[in-house]
């Protein structure tokens, strides 16, 4: 084994001064961990060294592309390189993550996923990724619960009066979502639960398929709180309910849907991932610069008043999440008989 230069150094002092062999060991082994320690060190001050490029799996306009945008800029300042954005969407989000999938692990490539990287393995069936070996899990950004809004053509004020109307014109009531994801799922949730009759149609993005409500080509839809809010409050979309168990605290005079149709819920989530085999001290940098970047004073409050809960967790916490994110929702997608178009 070729030693560097401390490691010679202290073995000219055991050769000089004639130490004994455990002394001559323990001088030895302090100085290589000295020095791997020293390695690692620079190995993870060192990153990066060029631009980051982010992955959204999604056209733009979606809550995933929101959240990438408003990160970025933080994100330059933080590791004081570009991070450029670049959204890849379509197949359900499949074509941007597998482009991560098979990129270099080096850390330059990074996904925000979102709840459709555990809604498509069932919702699918095969990929051409596998959803947890193919990334290394960096971490859970956020989360966000959906809102139902309607054109406000829609002679409706609330869930009930949805219902209502659904059930009076049976197959006439269109919602735009991308497929794959939460959202899309939450239709077909409260299509079963509700037991109403309406059309799911599909786009190839969120932000599509909300430029369409709000164009009244369709008429209703579940958004994030994040990219449907300005529309809200603008008056160009009408909210009439939240889906999580409990009233957002960005817009707690809606509604959840949940008090019209007891135990509906389906909220969802962000995530940092990249291709599997990322160097740990690597993936701790990433961890660290997104974590300060979600907790940025400016970017905190603008998340919450988007209806946004920072997480920021650990990788190891993401790594448990995962599988079980991954049979939750694919308890949901063969409940609600959702299938993919």
């Amino acid at each position: 084994m070729n030693l560097p230069g401390p490691c010679i150094t202290v073995r000219a002092a055991i050769h000089r001064q004639g130490m004994c062999k455990a002394t001559a060991a323990l001088l030895l082994g302090s100085a290589v961990a000295g020095l791997i320690a020293a390695q690692a060190a620079v190995a993870q001050t060192s990153f990066p060294a060029k631009p980051i490029r982010i992955v959204v799996p999604a056209v733009p306009g979606g809550g995933t592309d929101i959240l990438a945008r408003l990160l970025s800029p933080r994100l330059a300042e933080i590791f004081g390189q570009s991070v450029v954005v670049e959204n890849r969407g379509g197949a359900f989000t499949n074509i941007g993550t597998e482009v991560v999938a098979r990129s270099p692990a080096d850390g330059y490539t990074v996904l925000i996923a979102s709840t459709p990287h555990a809604i498509n393995p069932t919702l699918l069936g095969k990929l051409p990724f596998d959803p947890i070996n193919d990334f290394t899990m960096i971490s859970q950004l956020a989360l966000t619960q959906n809102v139902l809004v309607v054109h406000p053509s829609l002679p409706v004020t609330s869930v009930k009066q949805f219902i209502a109307l659904a059930k009076a014109r049976p197959g006439a009531l269109t919602a735009g979502t991308s497929g794959g994801n939460s959202a899309y799922l939450a239709v077909e949730m409260l299509r079963s639960m509700a037991k109403i009759d309406v059309v799911n149609v599909a786009y190839k993005g969120a932000g599509q398929a909300l430029n369409d409500t709000v164009a009244g080509h369709v008429q209703f839809q579940f958004n994030t709180v994040l990219a449907a809010l300005p529309f809200i409050q603008n008056g160009r979309l009408r909210a009439i309910g939240t889906s999580g168990l409990k009233r957002a605290s960005s817009m707690p005079d809606v509604p959840a849907i949940a008090e019209t149709v007891p135990g509906f819920e389906s909220s969802g989530w962000y995530a940092l991932m990249g291709p599997a085999g990322i160097p740990r001290d690597v993936v701790l940098r990433l961890h660290e610069g997104f974590a300060r970047a979600l907790r940025n004073p400016e970017v905190s409050k603008r998340l919450a008043e988007m209806g946004v809960d920072v997480v920021a967790g650990t990788p190891d916490e993401l790594t448990r999440l995962m599988p079980l994110e991954i049979r939750k929702w694919g308890a949901v997608v063969k409940s609600s008989g959702a299938k993919a178009e």
